[in-house]
């Protein structure tokens, strides 16, 4: 395939745009900056289109100044070739930023604010040529100290130094001489600052570390004059308005610390602080601290923290990295006296954004003022306080972690004046972080190397294409003693991490050999076993069936080496199996602690693994079990009418999420699904021909499935939706994990006989749709799979409503998606080759 944009893609790629724009063309908002621009410039017809970029909302609500960044190594663009990039809606340059969102100096993304109505689209366009800058300054980030003066001994505290004479002089970097202390006055309002159109913090870099804020009664920066005259003045009301808050010994309005069990250790015994602005432009601003050598709770640890603000918005984005791990780490918000705690909804998934807020009167001008922590309800450990502060303890991320603080006071411009205001507020803000738009992203680099339809060989390719970045990024990364990058943890013996993905290589090694692919079982499945067969990270008594998924990666490792480590290991799970607790009918309840449930994904979790060791070891006793296992999930989670799939069912009838007749679930989700699909054609591997009554049993599931599935095949793109029946519903989503997981499924059945090839059509638009619709080729020449969702369960804060399916993070690159799509690639390879 070619590496570079040909005219026929960049033809193709403005054709679909075209399309793209027509077809939201009723549902589309004008971009802020745009409608406020007199005269408009509109882009020249020959500027060449990088992108097509379709934006969705998945709020009931409107959203105005929502931001939007995509990155060029994902637009296929590097370098200087980036310089002139902008944002075209409609025909129409719109205010854009070249921005540096990871902080290495180098501008990495480009970003807008964009305005789009509930449940709307908006379709942008990509240019070169059209980059435009906004009229108007709506973010600023600053640093000014002292020049041409000298430091001194303050005559009112011996021992202490301050700056005498000279002026401010704003800098993009500051490292604090060790002279410099609180009220040196080295530093304007003594440390960086950072604002939007509707409010202002600072940051004191010093011992203090406390995050102060500036009200603001004007929508205009206010910053460059704060302080221009000392210490005092921005104290008291002005025309801009005043710093607001008493921070005294807290963390103020969101900063960061330690938790030793009683009080919060802020960031003060450190060797020095760095300071530097990364981003500085009209939407958006940024800049970073450097805390050097942090010595707390027996770890000497760096921290760097990038702060960001955008236009038309309160939130600061804190993003944190340490050099060592660290357990305890606290956020928190100064808690004056008369304020209220409130504490946003935990009843969530873990990836959901929750939220801890303070109300009351509690400015220095006596008036209400609302602060608030923003943050995944997973992350956090537990809320406390201490003498001075409303405590977050965050679970620790080994070290990595990120939140967003925000104030919302009554003095601002169309300020919010009560309680009620505020929480209504914080609802909103936490649904917008929780539900990103969603976005299809279509570059003029990915077409360039793409054909359709995709034969044999180029399926081939393509998996073997993810199968070498993820190996780039972090395939395996996954072994015992890595990380796991999707959960922030350490890898787990897990279904998707330890058994699909190597399990997938393993595959792919088979197809197109290459010791890369074949190390990848073995270094990942293979480190969680001992030379005694235990297994690492895993323990019988949970009886969770997703624990037996990687078990089939122990039977590929036990027949290829002979150890027999992987057989003990293998012989372990099979004795969980033996006493996993069942249904009254024999259906293997999903966990232990998932009383009764049956999930669709626990066919896949349990039994290709359960078929595969009856073969070698049991001379195929218990396939009986295994084809009860489908015929049970097919009489409980069929739904007639559609001939889709539940997710799940509760025979006891007591979750909150089923039904009190039927026991169901409320959804048809996709993946869920996919697993079962994936299964049935899987445990026919080892179902020998000769046992004709077994396999009638799944090649029956399989011939109505092929059939029940085409239905709900996309007819324009050909892969399928997360909730799979309500493709017009708001937020919903092509989903690329089940697409593949489909295409799988097809190619499978088709290959082997078990559908026919009327079917081979809908396998060919099923698999285009998934290079279509879901792979980019990044500048860098690796390949992403994306819009996957990052999971689905049930129960604990799970409530299987529509907006819960809706509320899980959409990644890229997860193993969830990538294991299925490189298979999928396989068998259309296979499949195509006969």
């Amino acid at each position: 395939m070619p590496k570079h944009a040909s005219l026929a893609a960049l033809v193709a790629l403005s054709s679909l745009a075209l399309t793209a724009c027509q077809e939201s063309e009723t549902n589309t908002a004008p971009a802020p900056a745009a409608k406020a621009e007199s005269s408009k410039a509109s882009v020249a017809k020959q500027a060449q289109s990088i992108a097509s970029i379709v934006l969705s909302n998945p709020s009931e609500f409107a959203r105005s100044d929502e931001p939007y960044f995509i990155s060029y190594n994902e637009l296929g663009v590097s370098g200087s070739s980036a310089a002139t990039l902008g944002f075209v809606v409609d025909g129409e340059a719109i205010p854009s930023q070249a921005i540096d969102r990871d902080g290495d100096g180098n501008d990495d993304s480009l970003f807008t604010l964009i305005d789009i109505e509930a449940s709307a689209s908006i379709t942008l366009q990509v240019q070169e040529g059209a980059a435009k800058e906004a009229n108007t300054q709506r973010a600023q980030a600053e640093i000014s100290r002292k020049t041409g003066g000298e430091w001194r001994e303050d005559p009112e505290k011996p021992g202490k130094q301050i700056y005498v004479g000279g002026e401010f002089e704003n800098v993009n970097a500051l490292t604090p001489p060790e002279q410099h202390d609180d009220h040196s006055y080295f530093i304007r309002y003594e440390g960086p600052g950072i604002e939007s159109d509707l409010v202002g913090y600072r940051i004191y870099l010093d011992r203090r570390n406390g995050f102060d804020i500036f009200g603001k009664k004007t929508h205009d920066m206010v910053l460059q004059n704060v302080g221009q005259d000392g210490f005092d003045s921005y104290h008291e009301p002005a025309d801009w308005g005043m710093d607001i808050l008493k921070v005294g010994s807290s963390l103020g309005a969101g900063g960061y610390g330690y938790w030793d069990g009683e009080q919060v250790v802020r960031v003060n015994d450190v060797t020095g602080w760095d300071a530097k602005i990364l981003d500085n432009g009209n939407f958006y601003s940024s800049f970073s601290i450097d805390y050097k050598n942090w010595k707390v709770a027996d770890t000497e640890t760096d921290l760097n923290a990038k702060l960001s603000m955008h236009g038309g918005s309160r939130l600061v984005h804190t993003r944190l990295e340490l050099t060592q791990p660290l357990n305890n780490f606290a956020i928190g918000l100064v808690k004056h006296p008369g304020t209220e705690l409130i504490e946003g909804d935990v009843n969530i998934t873990g990836k959901a954004y929750t939220y801890v807020a303070s109300w009351g009167k509690q400015t220095l001008n006596d008036d209400h003022l609302g602060m608030a922590l923003l943050f995944r309800k997973s992350e956090r450990e537990a809320q406390t306080e201490d003498e001075h502060n409303y405590v977050s303890v965050m679970k620790s991320a080994a070290e990595d972690m990120d939140y967003y603080f925000l104030a919302a006071w009554e003095g601002e411009i169309d300020g919010v004046a009560t309680k009620a205001e505020f929480v209504d507020y914080l609802e909103r803000e936490a649904e917008k972080l929780t539900l990103p738009l969603r976005e299809q992203v279509t570059t003029a680099h990915s077409e360039a190397e793409k054909s359709y339809p995709v034969t044999g060989e180029q399926a081939l390719e393509w998996s073997k294409r993810l199968a070498d970045s993820e190996l780039e990024r972090k395939a395996l990364s996954y072994h015992y003693d890595g990380w796991d990058v999707n959960r922030e943890r350490d890898p787990k013996f897990e279904y998707d991490i330890v058994g699909l993905l190597p399990m997938a290589y393993d595959e792919l090694n088979k197809e197109a050999p290459a010791e890369k692919y074949a190390q990848v079982m073995p270094k990942v499945t293979g480190s969680f076993i001992n030379d005694k067969g235990e297994i690492g990270r895993y323990k019988l008594s949970n009886y969770n069936i997703d624990s037996i998924a990687p078990g089939r990666n122990l039977l590929r490792l036990f027949e290829d080496t002979g150890k027999e480590k992987y057989k003990i290991a293998a012989t372990t799970l099979r004795e969980q199996l033996e006493s996993h607790p069942k249904t009254s009918e024999g259906a293997f309840w999903h966990k232990q602690k998932y009383t009764s449930q049956v999930w669709l994904d626990g066919v896949y979790m349990g039994m290709p693994f359960l078929a595969h060791y009856s073969q070698l070891f049991e001379d195929g006793a218990s396939i009986h079990e295994v084809v009860k296992e489908f015929e049970l999930t097919h009489k409980y989670l069929r739904d007639a009418e559609t001939g889709l799939y539940y997710h799940a069912w509760d025979e006891e009838k007591q979750q909150d999420w089923a039904d009190k007749e039927t026991g169901l679930s409320g959804y048809f989700w996709g993946r869920g699904m996919g697993w079962l699909a994936m299964a049935v054609v899987d445990v026919l591997d080892y179902i020998p021909a000769e046992d004709t009554e077994s396999r009638q049993v799944l090649l029956n599931m399989i011939t109505e499935m092929a059939a029940d599935l085409k239905k709900y095949q996309d007819p324009q793109t050909g892969t399928w939706w997360q909730i799979m029946n309500m493709p017009e519903a708001t937020g919903n989503y092509r989903e690329s994990s089940a697409s593949s997981m489909f295409t799988y499924f097809y190619a499978k059945a088709i290959r082997n006989g078990y559908i026919g090839d009327e079917y081979k059509d809908t396998a060919r638009k099923a698999y285009d749709g998934l290079i279509r619709e879901f792979i980019t080729v990044n500048a860098d020449d690796t390949i992403s799979l994306t819009n996957i969702c990052y999971v689905a369960g049930l129960g604990f804060g799970r409530d299987g409503s529509y907006d819960y399916y809706m509320s899980e993070p959409v990644y890229e690159n997860d193993p969830k998606g990538t294991g299925p799509f490189i298979l999928a690639g396989i068998e259309m390879h296979r499949m195509l080759s006969q």
